[in-house]
């Protein structure tokens, strides 16, 4: 390890080396380290004599890589941006910062939403991101500490998970839609009434079908109504009287203890295809991003 302290130059002078020649330009060097630009000339020297090797070829009001330098240069840069990263990896893990949960839309807009105001007031000192999308995402490749998944948890042996909800599902509408309309009471009576059905393009979600069958009155024909691939526009749809869709109790229990929407049914369907918050096995998570974790689990489960 001796030698290898002689041999390698120091961090200061690789990375003013590594901006000189980036930008091919000692002065732009200067002024990106906010140094001067004699500083970074002497740097450069240093370097150079260190290396007994001409690594700018030093032209009129101009310099650039000399082909030693060039293939330095490469390695250099490289290096620096492994450190870079690795550093920035640490001081996330140590100090926190921002967090980033990866969620379904509808997710993001009927639990989270409604719980904001109590997150920032429970962790003032965290900047939580909400990455929303129609598929699940790699969180590794993503960079994504944290995230909300439905299902299986030995479906994704690279994560870990805690739950976080169970699946239950049971028929709503808007408060309006029973107006001059017999209310169902009976689970054969949803069968003449104008039914929404979620139709998710890449996650597998429980269908009108799988609640029928459920309430013992399996192999009926379902209506097909109005079919829409976006759980939101399903509730919006229910709120603006169009009909009656399926509700996630966990994504809608707020809207019907304020009135906005209407269990219609005492039947629901459960499922072992519970809601978990979830973490890569092969990540360690920063403190921040543990303390959302803490929290998301900590709601209460009404």
């Amino acid at each position: 390890m001796e030698n290898l302290r002689n041999l390698l130059p120091s961090i200061n002078s690789l990375v003013v080396f590594e901006a000189a020649g980036r930008l091919g330009s000692f002065t732009g060097a200067a002024r990106e380290l906010r140094m001067t630009q004699a500083a970074v000339s002497y740097a450069i020297h240093r370097l150079e004599d260190h290396l007994a090797t001409a690594l700018f070829l030093r032209e009129h009001r101009r310099v650039r890589l000399s082909e030693a330098g060039a293939r330095f240069h490469a390695d250099v840069s490289i290096g620096l941006s492994h450190i870079q990263r690795s550093a920035h990896d640490l001081r996330t893990v140590a100090t926190g910062g921002h967090v980033t949960l990866s969620c379904s839309t509808a997710f993001a807009a009927f639990w989270m939403v409604p719980r904001m105001a109590r997150l920032r007031a429970d962790l003032p000192h965290i900047d939580l991101r909400i990455q929303t999308a129609d598929r699940d995402l790699d969180l590794m490749g993503e960079g994504i500490p944290l995230a909300i998944r439905g299902g299986d948890p030995a479906d994704w042996p690279q994560y870990q998970a805690a739950p976080l909800a169970a699946e239950e599902i049971y028929p709503v509408c808007g408060a309006g839609y029973l107006a001059g309309r017999d209310c169902p009471r009976l689970a054969a009576d949803f069968l003449g009434h104008q039914l929404i059905h979620l139709e998710e393009p890449h996650r597998s979600a429980a269908t009108w079908r799988d609640w029928f069958a459920s309430a013992g009155i399996g192999g009926r024909q379902v209506p097909k109504g109005l079919q829409i691939n976006d759980y939101v526009l399903v509730v919006q749809t229910v709120i603006a009287g169009q009909g009656i869709a399926l509700g996630w109790r966990h994504l809608v229990e707020g809207l019907v203890s304020q009135g906005v929407l209407v269990r219609l049914s005492d039947h629901a369907l459960t499922t072992a295809m519970n809601f978990h918050v979830i973490w890569p096995r092969a990540a360690t998570l920063s403190r921040a991003a543990l303390e959302v974790r803490d929290w998301l689990l900590a709601q209460p489960r009404d």
